[in-house]
Parts: C-alpha cells; sequence; structure tokens
C-alpha cells in the first residue's frame, strides 16, 4: 500500500540530504542523521536497500559515505518510494489472499499506486535542490564555521 509513512518522509529527507550536499564528497549517515533528525538505526537500513535498488552508491572507507548513483535529474520521487514501499510490503502480513480482494480491489489499488507512482515520477532530486536553494536553505559546506576557542 502506498502512503506518506513516517519511514518515506525519512527516506526522501535522506536522499535530498544527499542530492543536496553530496558535492564533490559522499555524505555520511551520521551528518544525515544530524541534520534532518532520522534515527540512525532506522536510516542505515534504508540507505542499504537505496544502494541495492541503485539509487545510492555506498563509499567505504573513513571519508566514506553515500553518493547518488546516478544524476540528480535522473532521480525521482518514484524512484525512492518504490524503494521504501517495497521494504514495507515486506514487512507487512496483512495481504489479504480473499478472491474479492484479489480480483477486484486489489487491481483498482494498483492501478491508484501507479497513477501516484507516475505523478512523483515527474519530481526529480534536481527539481528538490533547485527548490531548496529558492528557499534559501544553506548546503553544509555553506553554513558558518567558527574558529573561536
Amino acid at each position: 500500500m502506498l502512503r506518506m509513512s513516517r519511514k518515506i518522509v525519512l527516506a526522501l529527507e535522506a536522499v535530498l540530504d544527499i542530492a543536496y550536499n553530496g558535492r564533490p564528497h559522499p555524505v555520511q549517515s551520521k551528518d544525515i542523521t544530524e541534520r534532518q533528525g532520522i534515527p540512525q538505526r532506522y536510516l542505515e537500513q534504508v540507505l542499504q536497500q537505496l544502494v541495492r535498488a541503485g539509487v545510492l552508491k555506498g563509499v567505504r572507507g573513513p571519508r566514506g559515505g553515500y553518493t547518488l548513483a546516478r544524476e540528480r535529474r535522473r532521480i525521482t520521487l518514484g524512484d525512492v518510494l518504490r524503494v521504501v514501499n517495497q521494504m514495507e510490503n515486506d514487512e507487512d502480513s496483512t495481504v489479504s489472499r480473499a478472491q474479492l480482494g484479489e480480483k477486484i480491489i486489489n487491481p483498482i489499488w494498483g492501478e491508484m499506486q501507479n497513477g501516484i507512482l507516475k505523478h512523483y515520477d515527474a519530481i526529480t532530486m534536481e527539481d528538490l535542490c533547485r527548490n531548496a536553494e529558492a528557499k534559501g536553505i544553506k548546503r553544509a559546506d555553506e553554513e558558518s564555521v567558527s574558529f573561536t576557542i
């Protein structure tokens, strides 16, 4: 079932954070946790799923972290929603096996989900980054550094 769950919101925030702050170095999950307030335990789980799905790339090492697997303009909200939706479906054990549910309700629900995803496939991370810039949201590398001791 496609709904705007807390997991979807957190996953979108994480990918947008990487898209917005990930140039030229990878973004570490601890930095995403600090900036977005996403619980570390959940964040690592969703980031790994996004890596497996080809939305993100994991970079190992002391300066490692996560980068986008493709250009910002080639990653859509729909890409992220599908990954999280699959994670939630894997956790959900309340799928109806009744004949009316399978043959009548599920196809209607599927059509609705496809229509929603089609809309979100038109919105890219590039669009969201431009929106953030227009609203004056500073990137991590633009934040002021204090040299006081």
